[in-house]
């Protein structure tokens, strides 16, 4: 029985450092583009994105695990920051 909770904290433990990881990643590549690229994207704002990201981090940080409505939602922020935003902002910066 004991190998099984070990098991799973070993899971959770994997699953959260990933999605530090995610958000980590997200809220420094918000930081290295211009306002004037967020601007140019039709996206939220520079200081929207790095909020929203940030917050997100410190929240994973400070609460912890992986389930939970306030790490949900800032999850699921970072990952479209991710799929649509960095990838049209990177667009842009293209040479």
């Amino acid at each position: 029985m004991l190998q099984v909770f070990q098991a799973e904290m070993t899971v959770m433990m994997v699953v959260e450092l990933a999605l530090i990881v995610v958000k980590l990643v997200a809220f420094i590549s918000s930081l290295t583009y211009s306002a004037e690229a967020y601007h140019a994207a039709n996206k939220l704002t520079k200081a929207a994105w790095t909020i929203i990201l940030g917050l997100g981090l410190v929240a994973q940080v400070v609460f912890g695990g992986p389930i939970g409505l306030v790490n949900l939602a800032f999850t699921i922020a970072a990952f479209v920051y991710l799929a649509d935003v960095r990838p049209a902002l990177a667009s842009l910066t293209r040479r």
